[in-house]
């Protein structure tokens, strides 16, 4: 008896046990379901990269390779200055004969692990095992030799300076615009000797200045472990220093890793998911992720260095922040910061009234960078983010002084693409006429702004400058600003000049009014349609009027035409094989039809449904379209992701809503992927969507209520979220077509 009771009481304690284990996998933190390799190996064109970060913070880095099925690292990083940029110093161990000593080192390596907080990787020819920790301005490497032979590490920079003060290495490189960034370094081993490293000689030197500065730290023979230790600065090798000396003096790399891994799961944790598969929610979390790498705040010690003025400022006690692509940012990457971190949000827009006023003109910035603003793209989307943030109640910035320098963006800067130049004579017929003349097939072009390489892009132009336009009016009547608002209100339906009757889509005009003819809206305008378009095609850019689309549905004759054009848009063939199409449209990837789940103007193209009456098949394409595009492997992003531009996109889709047009306060629903979803509201409120039954199978809502109260409009306000509250759905199989048409 005694021995069948001990056998059922260590069998209960077995199941227990195992319970438990199975409990803990249930409960894994929100950054355990980050996988940053999603989409390092690209359709086409730029990959994702496993970023190694905290979030918004300034130092990043990931493994330097030429890409991800490259067999071969160049050296270790220590900073990335700009999304996807390289490394502006590389640190290389090694062990061997000097002879084989290079500026940087390549090696082949072998059980790299990453995580957004971590970094591992074992050199395997050379037996050197390599872990990283890193906190928002400084870093630590903890670097173990195997091998018997003498040990090295080799400091490069590209374009600098690097000296040796006896007790640490210093240094700074050019990266672009007059901007330098710093570095400061100490190894809690002393070397045994430094030297420069020059054409592959070693000379007794502590200094070097030049292209490909290179300073090498030899230490003394049977050194088995190296603990590095370094900060960067935009400021000087001081202000570097101090950032070391401030977040990673006397840490380990453990502890670093341990610091960084709550520092996510804070940030990660602001939007909590029950259901879905593993996959799914580890294709949330990374999509989350990505949307904290950028922008950066650059704030040290209470300083920032502008690049926009060349100047050292002080924050005023608020965080400055830079590197950010508005173009496609202001979609939905701005919008979900305002949902989950509108202080932040805040302290950006603040950075660019900033930004604007320390510039030569007062000129809102379009694609602000570390180095200052590049100007790319086409429009001046930055405005969108502005109406957006203030109409959802992100109010602590100067909104008189946002909009005079957005509207000297849009009215005193260019309108050419990737130009920085005042206006001339093509923003002069716009004003007159209303739309940005486009050149015959052959015709030179003789006006000095227009870039050679990204061509006047008219229709792109002309439809973006109409939305950035209707943003300026929305501004200008929160400023009672009448005149104004009058003046960009009317503005604001130029895109109905280029609109053509006869075919329903947005066709470039010449200087005299007329139609380009002969056309085809999927290849005219030669590469990437930039003699027209601007990246995509003209199927695009036919659903490119994000602030009014009751106006483009009557455009195209009603809601019944409306939506069979849509359905058109994700039937129609690509019109040539794969490799012609790709050949003249690279950035037009993703494809379902002619629809593009690989670029940003296309981001809003699925919810569209809902503004025509048949939401059921927004549903249905919002599912299809996170499933097979956004998948949890190598190719699992289908296209250049932006940091956060593309993800963003996941992110609201998966919970179910989206925000059509940024600048008015509502969402469309789509349909939501999780059982539930939790939102973290900043004022400490939550907001919560339930969706009951939700499956592969059951992605129809059937019904809807918000705060116990019946849904039937295919939208929800923005103050519904903010007041915290709980939307929930009914989810099915087959759709409900009556579900959201009142």
């Amino acid at each position: 008896m005694k021995k069948v009771v001990l056998l059922s009481i260590a069998i209960l304690l077995f199941l227990f046990v195992e319970s438990e284990g199975a409990n803990s996998k249930d409960e894994e933190k929100p950054v355990d379901f980050v996988n940053p390799y999603i989409g390092n190996i690209s359709h086409l064109l730029v990959p994702t990269y496993p970023t190694i970060h905290l979030p918004n913070s300034m130092l990043r880095v990931y493994p330097e390779r030429g890409d991800y099925t490259s067999v071969e690292l160049h050296a270790l990083p220590l900073v990335v200055t700009s999304h996807r940029g390289n490394s502006a110093f590389r640190l290389s161990p090694f062990q061997g004969s000097e002879k084989q000593l290079r500026p940087v080192m390549s090696y082949s390596y072998d059980q790299e692990k990453l995580t957004p907080y971590s970094y591992s990787v074992y050199l395997d020819e050379q037996q050197i095992q390599v872990d990283y920790g890193l906190s928002h301005q400084s870093a630590a490497y903890e670097i173990e030799f195997e091998k018997h032979d003498p040990s090295y590490l080799i400091l490069s920079s590209g374009n600098g300076a690097l000296s040796w003060d006896g007790k640490a290495l210093s240094g700074y490189q050019w990266i672009a615009n007059d901007t330098k960034v710093y570095v400061y370094l100490v190894t809690q081993e002393q070397p045994a000797r430094v030297s420069t490293l020059e054409h592959g000689n070693l000379t007794e030197s502590k200094s070097m200045e030049g292209r490909n500065a290179c300073l090498v730290l030899k230490y003394p023979k049977g050194t088995k472990k190296l603990n590095v230790h370094y900060g960067i600065s935009f400021i000087d090798a001081e202000q570097a220093k101090a950032n070391m000396l401030r977040e990673v003096a006397g840490k380990s790399v453990a502890k670093l890793q341990t610091a960084g891994r709550e520092i996510w799961n804070k940030e990660l944790g602001k939007i909590k998911i029950e259901g879905g598969c593993a996959d799914e929610r580890t294709v949330f979390y990374t999509s989350l992720y990505r949307c904290y790498e950028r922008p950066v705040c650059i704030s040290e010690d209470g300083r920032y260095y502008s690049a926009s003025d060349k100047q050292v400022h002080t924050d005023e006690g608020r965080p400055f922040y830079t590197d950010d692509w508005i173009w496609d940012s202001y979609r939905a990457h701005h919008p979900l910061r305002v949902l989950i971190d509108s202080k932040k949000e805040e302290d950006i827009l603040n950075s660019f009234v900033l930004m604007s006023e320390q510039m030569e003109h007062n000129w809102w910035p379009t694609f602000p960078e570390i180095t200052g603003d590049s100007r790319r793209m086409n429009s001046n989307h930055g405005v969108a983010s502005v109406i957006d943030g203030y109409r959802k109640k992100v109010r602590n910035f100067d909104l008189e002084k946002a909009y005079e320098a957005c509207k000297g963006a849009i009215t005193e800067k260019t309108l050419a693409p990737w130009s920085g130049k005042p206006a001339g004579e093509l923003d002069a017929f716009y004003k007159e006429y209303g739309y940005i003349p486009a050149l015959h097939p052959g015709e030179k072009e003789t006006i000095p702004e227009v870039s050679s390489g990204e061509k006047r892009q008219p229709v792109a132009v002309t439809l973006g400058t109409s939305y950035d336009e209707w943003c300026l009016a929305q501004i200008a009547e929160e400023l009672n600003k009448d005149d104004d608002a009058a003046f960009f209100k009317k503005a604001s339906y130029n895109y109905r000049n280029l609109f053509n009757e006869k075919t329903s889509f947005f066709h470039p005009k010449d200087k005299t009014g007329k139609f380009i003819e002969p056309f085809d809206y999927k290849f005219s305008g030669g590469m990437g349609a930039r003699d027209y378009y601007g990246e995509n095609n003209g199927w695009t850019y036919r659903w490119d009027v994000q602030h009014n689309i009751p106006d483009l549905i009557e455009l195209m004759g009603g809601e019944e035409q409306f939506v069979n054009k849509l359905d058109r848009t994700f039937s129609e063939s690509l019109g040539r094989s794969k490799f012609g199409f790709y050949a003249q449209l690279p950035d037009q990837t993703g494809n379902v039809g002619q629809f593009t789940m690989a670029n940003e103007p296309s981001l809003h193209i699925p919810y569209l449904y809902n503004y025509a009456g048949q939401p059921w098949k927004t549903q249905k394409l919002i599912r299809k379209l996170i499933k097979e595009w956004f998948r949890n492997d190598l190719m699992g992003v289908p296209g250049d992701e932006d940091g956060g531009g593309m993800s963003a996109f996941v992110v609201f889709s998966a919970m179910g809503f989206y925000p059509v047009t940024p600048g008015i306060p509502e969402y469309s629903i789509g349909s939501p992927m999780f059982k539930h979803v939790s939102l973290r509201l900043e004022d400490g409120k939550t907001f919560e969507i339930k969706a009951e039954n939700a499956s592969d199978e059951n992605k129809y809502i059937q019904s809807a209520t918000l705060n116990g109260e019946k849904l039937s409009t295919p939208w929800i306000s923005h103050e519904a979220i903010e007041n915290g509250g709980r939307l929930i759905f009914e989810m099915g199989p087959k759709a409900n077509q009556n579900w959201g048409v009142e």
